[in-house]
């Protein structure tokens, strides 16, 4: 079948040049996205039974029949013993387009991913939600990934997760790994989050907290003594809490301050930006819910954590954009890429500005001590 044997050639290059994806669309090359460019593959262009036939070679049949009915589908595959990849099929202009994103079969550990180093000792505690959260693209699942990881080789554990679709797949090392697919396994993320906690976890990782009653379920779990990982489409940790916070109706909304504010462990944000001279780099924000921050997140005064992460660096505390200048002064990122990212782009270009001329004081870096 000529589908199935162009396919390999395909995946074969986008894991030859360590692409993160494929899209194929017709009235064009195969395209691949490496180091955050867009690169056209230089073969004939993709005619619409092209894209049919790519699409029928790896789709599985019930996907194929929500294609169908709705318009799109997305599923995983393995390929062989080399990779895995997350798929996502459409229509647009009636044809058949598709994405599929490469997903590594080794896990990066928590120096080569550059993650906080406060991250190891947060997700052993006995209990409390952990975000990780950032725009689509970010890294967020690679990040999770690294943690679970580090869990099943470190701790003897029950871990459950519930993604949609399955991306890397964990096997049972130190800990118990079960692993439970939205749509295959379990209908819905409510759902799944409330038959796990019948199942015995210590740690249940929730794909996307996206809804009320998934982050209810989440809050719950982590203040009856679970370890909760979840991910959200925030940037920075001070929007992550608002964010959560907005999500319920204003009467319930001191009630789940109050939760919030003893179920968070910690808030892990991060960005992906184009590395020099080429690759990519992962810029983090980290917020450690000290005594102190949690005080905050309970009065309502979200608006004063930036300040208490920055004054936080011996709890192991950064804002994203001390992380995002320190990837420019080392040479890592181009200013623009740096700025672009940034949480306070303004300022972040003053800091750099001021830097460039020699004007930035080196305790500028180093802040006082954390008011309580």
């Amino acid at each position: 079948m000529a589908g199935s044997v162009q396919i390999d050639k395909l995946l074969q290059t986008v894991i030859s040049q360590r692409a993160s994806d494929l899209h194929i669309t017709s009235g064009q090359p195969p395209v691949l996205r490496a180091g955050g460019h867009m690169v056209r593959l230089e073969t004939k262009s993709l005619e619409a039974e092209d894209c049919v036939g790519l699409m029928k070679s790896i789709t599985p049949e019930r996907n194929q029949q929500e294609l169908q009915e709705r318009g799109g589908t997305d599923f995983g595959f393995a390929f062989g013993e080399l990779a895995r990849f997350r798929v996502a099929v459409f229509k647009q202009r009636g044809h058949i387009g598709m994405v599929l994103r490469r997903i590594p079969n080794e896990f990066l550990t928590f120096e080569q991913l550059g993650l906080p180093t406060v991250v190891a000792e947060l997700i052993t505690r006995p209990r409390g939600l952990f975000l990780v959260t950032g725009p689509t693209g970010s890294g967020k699942t690679t990040s999770l990934a690294s943690m679970i990881n580090y869990l099943n080789n470190h701790v003897d554990h029950h871990i459950i997760t519930l993604e949609d679709p399955i991306e890397y797949y964990h096997k049972h090392i130190k800990c118990t790994v079960n692993q439970r697919e939205i749509g295959v396994d379990v209908p819905d993320f409510p759902e799944a989050l409330r038959r796990a906690l019948r199942m015995d976890p210590d740690i249940i990782l929730v794909g996307e907290m996206r809804d009320l009653d998934t982050i209810q379920a989440a809050i719950t779990a982590a203040e009856t003594g679970h370890v909760v990982f979840g991910t959200l489409h925030t940037t920075g940790a001070q929007g992550t809490v608002n964010r959560i916070i907005d999500v319920f109706p204003t009467s319930q909304q001191e009630q789940i301050r109050t939760q919030l504010s003893t179920a968070i462990i910690g808030i892990l944000s991060q960005a992906l930006l184009a590395r020099k001279p080429k690759g990519m780099v992962a810029a983090y924000e980290m917020l450690v819910v000290t005594s102190a921050i949690a005080n905050l997140i309970r009065e309502n005064k979200t608006y004063r954590i930036n300040s208490s992460i920055q004054t936080g660096r011996k709890y192991g505390m950064q804002l994203l954009d001390d992380a995002l200048f320190n990837l420019w002064k080392t040479g890592l990122c181009e200013e623009r890429d740096v700025i672009v990212r940034s949480n306070g782009p303004g300022e972040l270009r003053n800091k750099i500005t001021l830097a460039k001329k020699g004007l930035l004081k080196e305790d500028e870096d180093e802040d006082g001590e954390e008011e309580e």
